[in-house]
């Protein structure tokens, strides 16, 4: 079948563009690149102020006729905003294009081709029925664009951590662990009760604020650093909010180390890696405590295109014990799929 991309080069109807962000930044381009033209920017009502975005006045969706096509450009896990979307979508055609956070690979049908044997070997190695319904899913909402194939999959986290089921056993190393959200969601399901945790933040100012949510904490270690897969230094660029990232281009030298060297000597029993884009990296320099531990994972699977299926086969031929499982938790687009390893 066509691809999203496909589609809409093929339409009559007026495409609008719903977002002023990254996202919107990253559609137009693959939109002018494929010699495909846009007809407006909108935003929500509340946003529109007559600001210009890539040479249009935003405008109101009401400014705009019924028989367009509308792509969103923006992610929310908000209920109220996912509602929102899909009230939409019963009243406009509408589609959400997979661009991905980091990286130039656009998931259509030329990069399905190339990697489907990849893809395929995910499907066998998928521990239950759900994962592999998730997986078919996400292929076809990242070709069509259409969030039907998303929300037919979204599950809330108790399932899933029910699986790893957490103790106060648990060892837990945080890799992304931004203002100390993951740790709380840990603490959760952990029932308030640990034996260690170690917490990574790269960027300065939000490591700040993890160091404040944690101050009354015991048996916890921080470190403003990045995962990477050797020890040193990378280059580092500071953005706004969850955006801070390793970057050839980056602006600041950042102190990386690798998982294999904090745990050298003791265990760790669960592992979180949200790591902007650097997962791949963090992976590879786990390797020996993968191998050893078996620690649980959590694993976010949603920064660039060729994750889907490079991080679960990395995951598997390190260390073949692990039962893997997909889950995508309620986000249009696919930005919270993760891979959890029990």
């Amino acid at each position: 079948m066509k691809d999203i991309w496909e589609s809409l080069k093929d339409t009559d109807k007026k495409i609008i563009i719903y977002g002023m962000g990254n996202g919107a930044d990253k559609i137009i381009s693959e939109l002018e690149r494929l010699n495909i033209q846009i007809h407006g920017i909108m935003a929500s009502d509340d946003f529109v102020r007559g600001q210009t975005f890539h040479g249009f006045t935003v405008k109101k969706l009401s400014d705009f006729p019924k028989d367009i096509i509308i792509l969103t450009a923006f992610g929310s896990q908000r209920n109220d905003v996912i509602q929102h979307i899909l009230s939409l979508s019963q009243e406009y055609t509408l589609f959400s294009p997979d661009v991905p956070v980091y990286g130039e690979n656009i998931f259509n049908n030329y990069f399905y081709e190339f990697h489907k044997d990849k893809i395929e070997k995910v499907f066998d190695i998928l521990a239950d029925d759900f994962s592999r319904k998730v997986l078919e899913n996400e292929i076809q909402f990242k070709l069509t664009g259409n969030i039907r194939y998303l929300t037919e999959i979204f599950t809330d986290k108790d399932e899933i951590f029910n699986l790893l089921d957490l103790n106060g056993k648990e060892s837990y190393l945080d890799l992304g662990a931004y203002r100390g959200d993951t740790i709380q969601e840990f603490l959760h399901y952990a029932k308030g009760s640990y034996k260690h945790i170690t917490a990574l933040e790269p960027d300065k100012k939000t490591f700040g604020k993890l160091k404040e949510y944690t101050k009354n904490f015991d048996k916890i270690q921080l470190w403003n650093m990045g995962i990477w897969n050797s020890d040193g230094y990378v280059n580092f660029e500071n953005s706004v909010g969850r955006g801070s990232s390793i970057k050839s281009a980056g602006s600041q030298k950042l102190a990386v180390t690798k998982i294999d060297t904090l745990f050298q000597v003791q265990k760790v029993s669960y592992i979180k890696i949200d790591v902007e884009g650097a997962e791949l990296q963090a992976l590879k320099g786990g390797m020996n405590t993968l191998k050893r531990d078996k620690p649980k994972l959590n694993l976010a699977l949603y920064h660039r295109s060729e994750d889907i299926f490079t991080l679960p086969l990395l995951v598997h031929d390190i260390n073949p014990g692990y039962k893997l499982y997909l889950r995508q938790h309620p986000h249009i687009p696919a930005w919270d799929l993760n891979l959890y390893g029990i």
